[in-house]
């Protein structure tokens, strides 16, 4: 059993088709009554392999109750992060012999996920959430107890297989990475410290509590910033004039492209990648798209046709088309806006840098010069350092976004 974002379904089966044509594979998607006919017809086609997405599985797990698999897989395993959602439940819920759990980031903001991910694997073996958070997560985080890191790395390291991409594909080639800042023009700028001033003022002038029982409505202010720095016409309709890193974009497309490379843009606004599309079509520069609206089997077919014709770029949006997707066709990566966390710009870097590749891999960060990216990008270091330093043994510090977090964001800004 092989569950999966619903995103990858069709890539497991094209690459079991790839590289294992002789194992006969199950899918379990499409409609309700679809699935239901496709699990009924198990016991007699008898399939070595069963794929599904993790919300399907969701849905679907009644009809699963009878069934005992040998192994099950669970692919792109930070989605089971949280142990109180459903789709952590019913994973852990499937009779299986083995368990495997795949992904390149066990931890992403905090010890809990890496708890959840081995309540999947081996049950009861880190006990339960509140026996792990009092032994180790706050010794470890709070305190700093070096000798419960130490231990807690001893138990968990002889189950982890950990490789990195340069230990085990030796003939890949070089990627170089390069933050490129952006200056913001005089329209722009203001836009943003009026937006700058108006949260500032809103957090310096309350207690711990108000500031967590208002998080949302600072996360959504600090959205607004974000999108301030991409291109002010995100968040004002009046705003008439290209932004400067959507005009840097371009001039990095334009020369990329005259220089025979092909693109791939990510940003995590889909509305951004919309203005985007309008400004290639101006330029005379054919693209594909993959958004959250995007057919599931449709993104498989257009990795395929990118990785083959000569369309130079493809705009996509983080959230949908960062994991999964071969797009080796591709040797520049553009990433218009930075995320809190770095695994996943890390990963969709990744459809590019990957088995296939045969080019030297370029990705650029746009970053918007003295404003909250440049502090992102602080951010995400801090959160890398996060599951490094477990798995490698070293000082570990939380991944949390607290108050002072964000007033050390404004200080400059």
């Amino acid at each position: 059993m092989i569950v999966t974002p619903a995103s990858l379904i069709y890539n497991w089966q094209a690459e079991l088709t790839k590289f294992a044509p002789q194992l006969k594979v199950a899918l379990i998607a499409g409609t309700q009554k679809q699935r239901q006919l496709q699990l009924q017809s198990l016991a007699a086609t008898k399939p070595d392999i069963v794929i599904t997405s993790y919300d399907l599985l969701k849905r679907d797990l009644e009809e699963y109750q009878d069934i005992d698999f040998a192994f099950e897989i669970i692919d792109e395993a930070q989605y089971i992060k949280n142990p109180r959602t459903a789709v952590a439940k019913a994973v852990k819920q499937l009779k299986s012999q083995i368990r495997f759990a795949l992904t390149g980031t066990p931890i992403e903001n905090g010890l809990s996920e890496l708890w959840s991910i081995f309540d999947f694997l081996m049950p009861g073996f880190l006990g339960t959430y509140h026996d792990f958070r009092s032994n180790y997560e706050n010794p470890i985080i709070k305190d700093q107890q070096k000798s419960v890191q130490q231990k807690l790395n001893q138990l968990v390291s002889p189950f982890i297989l950990r490789r990195l991409k340069r230990q085990v594909l030796k003939d890949l080639p070089e990627k170089t990475e390069q933050v490129y800042l952006v200056e913001m023009e005089k329209k722009q700028r203001t836009l943003y410290q009026a937006q700058t001033s108006l949260l500032k003022k809103q957090v310096e002038h309350q207690s711990e509590q108000e500031f967590n029982q208002s998080k949302l409505e600072i996360l959504a202010g600090l959205t607004k910033l974000r999108e301030i720095c991409c291109d002010p016409a995100l968040v004002f309709t009046n705003y008439q004039q290209i932004s400067a890193k959507r005009q840097a974009c371009l001039d990095l497309v334009e020369q990329a492209v005259s220089d025979g490379h092909k693109i791939l843009i990510f940003s995590q606004f889909v509305s951004l990648l919309k203005m985007l599309a309008k400004d290639l079509q101006t330029a005379g520069f054919k693209y594909y798209e993959i958004f959250g609206s995007t057919a599931k089997k449709q993104r498989t077919i257009l990795a395929g046709k990118f990785n083959q014709d000569q369309v130079p770029v493809f705009l996509i949006s983080l959230k949908s088309g960062g994991t999964g997707l071969n797009l080796t066709g591709a040797d520049v990566v553009i990433h218009f806006d930075p995320w809190w966390n770095s695994a996943a710009q890390s990963q969709a870097t990744d459809r590019a840098h990957r088995i296939g590749q045969q080019n030297k891999v370029n990705v650029y960060s746009l970053i918007s010069k003295d404003s909250i990216e440049e502090k992102v990008l602080q951010l995400q270091q801090a959160k890398q350092q996060l599951a490094d330093n477990l798995l490698n043994n070293e000082k570990i510090t939380s991944g949390k976004l607290t108050k002072e977090d964000l007033l050390q964001i404004w200080s400059k800004n």
